[in-house]
């Protein structure tokens, strides 16, 4: 019920989102009309005492200087700059400027207006010419930029609604391979106990006791597969033991029941340990999942390395087999859940084991290298113990 309850609250909150962007912008639009609706109705304004003054002329220059001037005043909006015609200021209009730098604040504002556009010329008298400089009010300023701030907030909802969904849907997967897997994990119980009882049972009976070893073996190893699904969805525990470790018993356990065709080389010194937090359960199966699909890929015939090597902080730990190799363009696809290029398999192998290194181990898993017809190379880099307490604190 909570994943649904979660995916719900965030329906909720994306359309709360969309409901004030839609507000926002509803009452930004009107405003912008109301700008414009009282720069018009000026306009109409001045326009109607100019015609006024064209049908009675007015001679005395005074008023007609007074009346430029209201004109100049009634603007509220547009910046303006009123000059001779030598371009020396005489007023302007809408314009901010700190006192002490009132001249050289003018000039460049002056500038910028030649710069935009034509002046209006403004004939005075016979010999006196004046100049009206101007720049895009603030409104008009507004409607250029306000389709742009549209889209670039809508463009951003959209991938903000994207990814919350994105990540929702992956949240609802993972619940369904995680009740999935606790589910197989509980339907292995039952023939894992009736198959040790049997093992018991053969043992009063004359058989090799190498065969019943090697019942057992597999037994145990059944048990182990029932414990890494019971436990997926949990966080492992990991604990500080040598990886080296870990891939032997691995190995060895897989070149007992695969084909003497398949060969399996250990590149790395018998002696030195390579310590790294890890759960072995789990980093097994990865090895296992990885050494397996390399059979396939060669066919039951080929030779498989596994080698370890070490810096300062890291481990590296490759596996390198000849199959018949990746194509590059499938290099990520690859780990992606359902891939899979068998006839049967749900294409999941790959996809838990990017999970368990990268998610449980804070490690990376990639392919390395991969030739067509001559084979690949998968890399897991692990930290060491020192910098993996580091890189968890941080």
């Amino acid at each position: 019920m909570e994943p649904y309850l979660k995916k719900r609250r965030w329906k909720l909150l994306l359309v709360l989102i969309a409901v004030i962007i839609g507000a926002a912008s509803f009452q930004y639009t009107n405003w912008l009309a109301r700008k414009m609706a009282e720069e018009e109705q000026k306009s109409v304004s001045m326009w109607a005492e100019a015609t006024r003054r064209l049908i009675s002329p007015v001679d005395d220059p005074d008023d007609n200087m007074s009346f430029l001037l209201s004109i100049l005043e009634s603007n509220t909006d547009i910046p303006i700059i009123l000059t001779d015609s030598a371009r020396n200021i005489i007023t302007t209009a809408n314009i901010d400027y700190p006192e002490k730098r009132k001249e050289q604040t003018l000039q460049n504002e002056l500038q910028k207006m030649i710069s935009e556009n034509s002046s209006i010329e403004i004939i005075v008298s016979e010999h006196e010419t004046q100049h009206i400089y101007y720049r895009d009010s603030k409104v008009l300023q507004n409607l250029k930029y306000f389709p742009l701030i549209q889209i670039s907030v809508i463009t951003l909802f959209i991938l903000v609604a994207y990814f919350t969904f994105n990540s929702s849907r992956k949240a609802e997967q993972n619940q369904v391979w995680v009740g999935m897997s606790k589910e197989t994990a509980h339907q292995l119980g039952t023939p894992i106990s009736s198959l040790m009882a049997w093992v018991e049972l053969l043992k009063t009976q004359e058989i090799n006791p190498d065969l019943i070893n090697e019942f057992e073996k597999d037994i145990n190893r059944l048990e182990k597969i029932t414990e890494r699904f019971s436990k997926i969805g949990s966080k492992p525990e990991l604990q500080i033991e040598d990886l080296r470790k870990t891939i032997v018993s691995t190995v060895t356990y897989l070149q007992s029941r695969t084909s003497q065709k398949v060969q399996f080389t250990m590149d790395f010194p018998v002696d030195k340990i390579y310590k790294t937090p890890h759960n072995p359960a789990l980093l097994s199966w990865v090895i296992e999942n990885l050494c397996k699909n390399a059979i396939d890929a060669m066919g039951n015939v080929g030779k498989i390395t596994l080698s370890l090597r070490d810096d300062a902080g890291q481990i590296y730990f490759d596996i390198n087999d000849s199959g018949k190799g990746i194509p590059k363009s499938q290099f990520k696809s690859i780990f992606d859940p359902g891939y899979t290029t068998k006839k049967r398999g749900w294409g999941l192998g790959l996809s838990l084991a990017k999970r368990i290194v990268e998610n449980y181990h804070q490690g990376k898993i990639f392919i390395k290298q991969s030739e067509l017809g001559k084979g690949t190379t998968f890399r897991i880099i692990l930290k060491k113990v020192d910098f993996f307490n580091k890189s968890i604190k941080a």
